[in-house]
């Protein structure tokens, strides 16, 4: 019994000396305050400490732009694998950038579709990287053009507005499918934002009379190098009713994005509508001097662009010229034309056809 009594005393003397520990280790520095116990977390508090530390580190290890450039190229510097990817999944900066055949192209676009889920019948385009250097610090200015596709797939017809003063060719124009002809009433309904059109053609005679309409139209405003000033009304509405407008951007002056085609259609018409597009950037510069189409991409509306082979689908100088496809030099020379000039050319014209009916 005394056995019991004198360790239980031991542990309740240990006990005393280490409740005193803990009051000695957290008195305050101000003798006014009142000392509360709280708990110590020693490893909570080195743990934080290291945190501070990490971001510090962080701060004071911000690269600058050069260094990340520098990152950046030891990333292109990697030699490029022998052969193509065996699996889906790989690293693109270890292999060339694929390039494809049109027909392989088109059918990798129907599989992606497949595995993505999406519309089957969703829109295809082409992106083109154009060279627009003539020569010695000249250059072809940004261009817009109006093609009328082998297969067309747009589900709307266009608006067609024609300007003519002349009775019968307002009701041939009617006739035909434009949704507005007229003369000096019409140009002043445009002014005025009453009526709206996709294109406006117009006939030479009226030309000075447009002036007024140059800035309010701007690219849409009539020339003779988009072929939307001439006397056969009915061929340039059947052309820009249908037509599609492919145009260069102004900002990326090298760029030219446009739809083909629909993913639906085969892939003869997806290369017909594509072959017409190209051949018509083709046009806007001698042959001669290199091909104008560097790069060019098919996408859909859901995928990434696949680069395609695009030798196959330039054309070649001497079918150019077998077919008598030069560049719009004269058209553009005619488009420049002071509207006094192109009064003159109409009277000019309005003499031929008078003498020719006496």
């Amino acid at each position: 019994m005394a056995a019991a009594v004198g360790r239980l005393g031991a542990v309740w003397l240990h006990h005393q000396r280490h409740s005193l520990f803990k009051m000695v280790y957290q008195t305050s520095l101000c003798p006014c305050s009142v000392n509360v116990l709280v708990s110590n977390r020693h490893f909570a508090a080195a743990a934080r400490a290291k945190k501070h530390e990490k971001k510090t580190k962080k701060g004071a290890k911000e690269k600058t732009p050069a260094e990340k450039i520098n990152e950046i190229e030891k990333f292109k510097s990697y030699c490029y694998m022998e052969g193509e990817p065996e699996d889906d999944v790989y690293l693109k900066r270890l292999y060339p950038r694929q390039i494809y055949e049109l027909e392989k192209a088109v059918q990798l676009l129907r599989k992606f579709q497949i595995l993505d889920f999406t519309n089957p019948k969703q829109g295809v385009f082409l992106d083109l990287t154009v060279d627009m250097a003539l020569g010695k610090k000249k250059k072809v200015e940004p261009f817009s053009s109006v093609i009328s596709f082998p297969y067309p797939f747009a589900s709307e017809m266009n608006k067609v507005a024609v300007f003519t003063g002349n009775a019968s060719e307002i009701k041939i124009a009617e006739e035909h499918g434009a949704v507005f002809a007229g003369g000096n009433d019409l140009i002043q309904k445009i002014l005025d934002d009453e009526i709206h059109a996709d294109f406006y053609v117009a006939v030479p005679e009226i030309m000075p009379e447009l002036n007024p309409l140059r800035k309010k139209l701007k690219k849409r405003f009539p020339k003779f190098n988009r072929n939307s000033v001439g006397r056969d009304i009915p061929r340039m509405l059947e052309l820009f009713k249908t037509g599609h407008e492919i145009m260069v951007d102004e900002e990326r002056e090298h760029f030219l994005s446009t739809k083909i085609a629909t993913l639906d259609m085969s892939n003869d018409q997806i290369a017909a509508n594509l072959r017409t597009v190209i051949n018509e950037v083709c046009r806007h510069r001698p042959l001669n001097l290199g091909p104008v189409v560097v790069r060019a991409f098919i996408r859909s509306s859901t995928s990434e662009g696949l680069l395609l082979k695009i030798d196959p689908l330039l054309p070649k100088e001497a079918e150019a010229e077998e077919s008598g496809k030069e560049p719009k030099e004269v058209e553009a020379e005619e488009s420049d034309k002071e509207p006094k000039e192109v009064e003159a050319e109409a009277t000019h014209n309005k003499l031929d056809t008078g003498s020719s009916r006496l």
